[in-house]
This record gives structure tokens, C-alpha cells and sequence, in this order.
């Protein structure tokens, strides 16, 4: 996975994210997100990689199947 697939898959994700249940969204936080580490200069997040080339997958199917994307 390139770092263009991953940040296409996000933006197409952006758009989508308010009309997920909760259910979902916290199914693909799960999915992504690795790690969080808070300190006085931030937040640090650590994506997992595996999970965010399952969701690029998904998106891609969802992108070449309208009817899938509908369902």
C-alpha cells in the first residue's frame, strides 16, 4: 500500500464517517488505530498498517461496486 492509497482511502472515508453507526465507527477506529500517546507537546497516534490496507481494500471494492457501496 502506497502512502497516496492511504490518504485517498481517508478522504473518502471523511464524508462517509457522520452516516455510520456507532457500531461501525468504532469498529474502524479499532481497525486502525494501534496506539495513543498523550503529552504535553500532543497526541501521538499509531496507525496499524494491516488495518488501514483493510480499509483501503474496502473502500476500493465499495468505490468499484455502487450496489455494495449502497447495501
Amino acid at each position: 500500500m502506497t502512502e497516496d492509497e492511504a490518504r485517498l482511502a481517508l478522504e473518502r472515508l471523511d464524508p462517509l464517517w457522520e452516516e455510520l453507526f456507532p457500531a461501525e465507527q468504532a469498529r474502524i477506529i479499532q481497525l486502525l488505530v494501534d496506539r495513543v500517546e498523550i503529552g504535553a507537546g500532543g497526541a501521538d497516534v499509531r496507525l496499524k498498517v494491516e488495518g488501514l490496507a483493510s480499509l483501503v481494500r474496502d473502500l476500493a471494492a465499495s468505490a468499484a461496486d455502487p450496489a455494495r457501496a449502497a447495501a
